[in-house]
């Protein structure tokens, strides 16, 4: 049996649909899916009774998907199941998102549930290699992508984002903790620079690859971008079929390619 903790997204839903068998959908409180109903609720403080729960159901996967802002600790709600994972926990905030996936995956793993990556729930998130539309990239835009290279692997030593927008010479934005939308959103319009995307290396890829979707298209068109450039194998992409079609429709370019090589 498979359980979800849902985010927010376009990214559980497309991870619940893809399920033969119908998941139990769990979501933090106060940060409800988009586009499914929560099975169960939980708190980051009751993480134990929701371990225990799984476990009655049967639940021997879980999958971990959508975007979820890290909440607060509030001891005052701890229940006792929790109690002893806490010090694990908040030792673990302490050393960033990575750190914190890293603790909340083994604790479900020590009981007995295997965490996978929504990729190997949902494996037709990952594209194949390749220059996937009309459009294909310029010379320009592959020196942008092996400037993206070098990038991407300097934010993943520092625990940063998982995107940056680059052209032939130069950095022009580089993702922080708001996301990739966000940066395109403070993005000054204009051509001959490409969006980057990559997981960061070492990455867990049980947890938090990056994805992108028809939204980020959009975007990237309006800012005027000349295409998109992600790590094979290391980036989903949502409802593949629509992003294609809207690129073609733009006459911009997406290129599925190794990191480091083409």
């Amino acid at each position: 049996m498979l359980a979800l903790i849902a985010g927010q997204g376009g990214l559980p839903g497309a991870v619940f649909s893809s399920c033969r068998q119908t998941p139990i959908v769990c979501a933090l409180e106060h940060m409800p899916p988009d586009s499914l109903s929560a099975d169960m609720t939980f708190r980051l403080e009751t993480l134990g009774t929701l371990v225990s729960r799984l476990v009655e159901r049967g639940v021997d996967r879980l999958c971990m998907c959508g975007t979820i802002r890290r909440p607060d600790i509030d001891p005052a709600v701890i229940d006792a199941a929790t109690a002893p994972l806490v010090p694990r926990i908040a030792a673990a905030l302490e050393l960033g998102d990575d750190g914190a996936l890293r603790a909340i995956i083994e604790i479900f793993e020590e009981a007995g549930i295997t965490v996978i990556g929504a990729h190997e729930a949902a494996p037709r998130l990952l594209p194949p290699a390749g220059v996937l539309t009309h459009a294909r990239p310029r010379h320009g835009d592959e020196q942008a992508a092996k400037i993206g290279d070098l990038v991407s692997r300097e934010q993943g030593k520092r625990d940063l984002g998982q995107s940056c927008v680059v052209d032939a010479s130069s950095v022009r934005a580089r993702e922080d903790d708001a996301g990739t939308d966000a940066m395109l959103d403070g993005l000054e319009a204009g051509g001959g620079a490409i969006l980057y995307k990559a997981e960061k290396p070492g990455q867990d890829r049980r947890a938090d690859l990056p994805v992108i979707g028809p939204q980020t298209i959009e975007k990237v068109v309006e800012k005027g971008l000349t295409g998109i450039v992600l790590s094979h194998e290391g980036v989903m992409v949502l409802d593949l079929d629509r992003v294609v079609a809207q690129l073609d429709a733009a006459g911009r370019f997406l290129w599925i390619r190794n990191r480091d090589g083409a």
